[in-house]
């Protein structure tokens, strides 16, 4: 029986409350932008709003989802994040899967391995990418964001670090039973590598869903913005005249107001994925794979 000494029960208390002070602090400032789309005007002007709504109203949703480029970027970015974490997925666990065979498998491994390395240290900078997008004629694309950064080197050494952690016996018993590469991937590799693929795709879908960056530069049509970039573009830069959104519409609200409902419907997308894939984070499945 395991008995718990008075420290250890300490320690506990102090650990969980030192982790619920840091969750309550990620979770206050949601609950601040959240109070702030559903206030008055007056309230959200006069910055006296904190964790609860003043003159509570709907007005901002209301205009939000009224306008027109507003729900085309969320489309856009919907379309980007799904597509762009498939892709970006598949081409990097099939990269992945190949380079951590050895050298006598695949000739050239570490040549191959080196040219990723490279690329993850070094980059052309941003006018030849921006040159190359060019001549590629990507400009105004759909594609131009998600080409671009399709694979994320970082990833690919992940993965394959965790692809060289499964059991060799296990793709040798494969082999046996007539299996090929591709079928000990996709049945014994990636079943095993569930939760690395799992996390992997979750800050890919993150990092596509919050990019605004190469929308600003590779794109010049507002109708084509991704959310990260419309929403960019009116709070940061406070430019209204690519956004559809009317002067007088602003004059019964705050501009407050409007920013943080948009910007409270930006982060719901990501904040109601994250609980379905917080269960794959354990990386410990492939423990006991092998039995003696």
């Amino acid at each position: 029986m395991h008995h718990r000494s008075s420290a250890y029960r300490l320690f506990s208390l102090f650990n969980y409350t030192f982790l619920a002070a840091i969750g309550l602090a990620c979770l206050l400032p949601l609950v601040h932008v959240l109070a702030v789309s559903l206030s008055g005007k007056d309230a959200a002007t006069a910055n006296l709003v904190n964790l609860w709504p003043i003159d509570f109203t709907t007005s901002a949703y209301k205009l939000t989802i009224e306008n027109s480029h507003f729900l085309q970027s969320v489309l856009v970015a919907v379309k980007r994040t799904a597509i762009g974490t498939v892709c970006s997925m598949f081409f990097t666990t099939i990269a992945a899967f190949s380079l951590s065979k050895e050298s006598h498998i695949l000739r050239g491994r570490n040549v191959y391995t080196w040219y990723f390395l490279i690329t993850l240290l070094f980059n052309g900078g941003l006018i030849p990418t921006y040159l190359v997008i060019q001549k590629l004629g990507l400009i105004n694309s759909f594609w131009v964001l998600i080409l671009p950064g399709l694979v994320s080197v970082w990833n690919l050494v992940l993965l394959l670090n965790f692809f060289r952690g499964v059991p060799k016996e296990l793709e040798e018993a494969a082999f046996i039973d007539g299996a090929g590469y591709f079928r000990s991937l996709f049945q014994i590799f990636l079943p095993l590598s569930l939760p690395a693929i799992a996390t992997m795709s979750l800050f890919t879908m993150v990092g596509h869903w919050n990019s605004w960056f190469d929308g600003l530069i590779y794109l010049t049509k507002a109708d084509k913005y991704p959310l990260a970039t419309f929403l960019q573009t009116i709070i940061v830069q406070m430019d209204f005249t690519r956004t559809n959104i009317r002067p007088e519409d602003m004059e019964e609200l705050s501009n407050r107001t409007v920013k943080a409902a948009q910007i409270f419907i930006g982060s719901l997308p990501i904040l109601l994925v994250y609980p379905f894939l917080q269960r794959f984070f354990v990386k410990g499945i492939v423990l006991g794979a092998v039995k003696e």
